[in-house]
This record gives C-alpha cells, sequence and structure tokens, in this order.
C-alpha cells in the first residue's frame, strides 16, 4: 500500500515532464474587462453593474472565478477606466462559450438599459504566455 502511495504522485510527475503533457493540459484563460463609467452614474447604478457581472459566475458554466477592484493606482495612468473585473475561466472553449451565451447578452441588455457606461475594454489572456 505504502508502494502505491508513492508511486502514484511520481507517475503524475513523470507524466507532467513528458514533452507535451503540459500541452495537454487545459490552459486557463482570464478575461480583463475594465470600465469607465460615465460622471453622472450613481454608486448605485455601478453596484447593480458589478452584482449583475459577479452573478454571471453562478449561471455560466466555465467560470472559475471572479474578482473586481476600483482603480486606486497612483500613477494616474488610468485614462477615466476606473472599476476593472477579472473573470477567470477553465480554457479558451469556456470562455468562447460565454460570449455569446444567453445570460452575457443579458448582461449587455442591462448596461445598454442603465446608461452608464462611457467605454470599456476587454484583455484576454493565459497566465504566462
Amino acid at each position: 500500500m505504502k508502494l502505491v502511495a508513492l508511486l502514484v504522485p511520481a507517475m503524475a510527475l513523470c507524466a507532467a515532464l513528458v514533452p507535451g503533457a503540459a500541452a495537454a493540459q487545459k490552459a486557463q484563460v482570464r478575461h480583463m474587462v475594465v470600465f469607465k463609467f460615465k460622471p453622472d452614474a450613481t454608486p448605485e447604478k455601478i453596484k447593480q453593474v458589478t452584482d449583475a457581472l459577479r452573478a454571471l459566475k453562478d449561471t455560466i458554466p466555465g467560470i472559475v472565478s471572479f474578482e473586481h477592484g476600483v482603480n486606486n493606482s497612483p500613477e494616474k495612468k488610468n485614462l477615466g477606466f476606473t472599476h476593472a473585473f477579472l473573470i477567470t475561466f477553465e480554457d479558451a472553449k469556456a470562455r468562447d462559450a460565454y460570449l455569446p451565451h444567453p445570460e452575457h447578452k443579458r448582461f449587455g441588455e442591462l448596461l445598454g438599459s442603465l446608461g452608464v457606461m462611457e467605454d470599456v475594454f476587454v484583455v484576454d489572456y493565459e497566465p504566462g504566455k
């Protein structure tokens, strides 16, 4: 039994060292969205946007995590973009399914109806690449 307990981790380590084995593993994708709200956007509406985006984690498969925060950089180089959201997906396939998902489209409709967005930018990446 002790031999099995030692062999399993050793085999997993060997598999990880085999060329191409790492490529076979799914690479997570980070989806960074940064909003610039209109000057008249109220804190209540901004919270509504944040809560609606956060809720997508519970309704769309493949989302691993959700983070958000408000810019506090002393460098003053945010160009008016203040609210950052980082959604981590299992892999690119999960991200690609998220984009046309009905719940994501509903979120876009909410943004339009609230009329609080001045601008947005999106960056997707695989960590370490």
